[in-house]
């Protein structure tokens, strides 16, 4: 009986060590992840200090949900006067969003300080939504919406996603509603909507 004991004493703390490991892995990968990400997909603290003033704040209110509706968003885009704007509208229940989104933090790093990004997060759960930020950063700021009232500044309420360019005079120039399939397909949209000076 001794014997036996002992076995089973030998074979719990065998166990209790290696999932002890496991957990002590998964945890450094869950906070190393989405840490990583987010210094990828920021522009750097020296580009921000340089930046104008409006695109500055865009930088440091980087993946945070953002109150006040239809209103604040108004408002926002009236400070970025003077700068191309895309806005992305996302929700975290949305596959082609999920997709997407990678394309448009690596456009709003690569294009820091010419084009600013906003984000607008529609018919969402506000924990989901944050949680959704945490895993899938872009470096820019987005509007929480769970009405949809954001989303029709820019006639944007019919798809998932949908993408809004506005000119360097604040005016909407395009609404692209689906997804991108590709990085390159947003970077010409980009350039021929938001930063193109061509007649319309």
């Amino acid at each position: 009986m001794e014997t036996c004991r002992d076995l089973r004493s030998a074979r719990f703390t065998t166990i209790s060590i290696a999932l002890a490991g496991l957990l002590v892995g998964c945890g450094s990968q869950g906070a190393e992840g989405p840490a990583d990400t987010a210094r990828a997909v920021s522009a750097p603290p020296a580009e921000i200090e340089r930046a104008p003033k409006p695109l500055a704040l865009l930088a440091r209110q980087a993946d945070q949900l953002l109150p006040g509706g239809a209103a604040a968003f108004e408002a926002r885009l009236e400070e970025l006067r003077g700068h191309p704007v895309v806005v992305n509208k996302w929700a975290s229940w949305c596959g082609p969003c999920r997709a997407e989104f990678p394309f448009f933090g690596s456009q709003a790093k690569g294009r820091f300080g010419e084009v600013a990004f906003l984000g607008v997060n529609s018919e969402d759960n506000e924990a989901d939504a944050a949680g959704f930020l945490t895993r899938f950063p872009v470096g820019y700021p987005s509007y929480s919406d769970p009405d949809s009232e954001v989303a029709q500044v820019f006639n944007g309420v019919t798809a998932f996603p949908t993408t809004a360019f506005y000119d360097s005079d604040g005016e909407l120039v395009y609404v692209k509603q689906g997804g991108y399939a590709t990085e390159e397909l947003l970077a010409q949209d980009i350039d021929r909507y938001a930063l193109s000076s061509a007649p319309r």
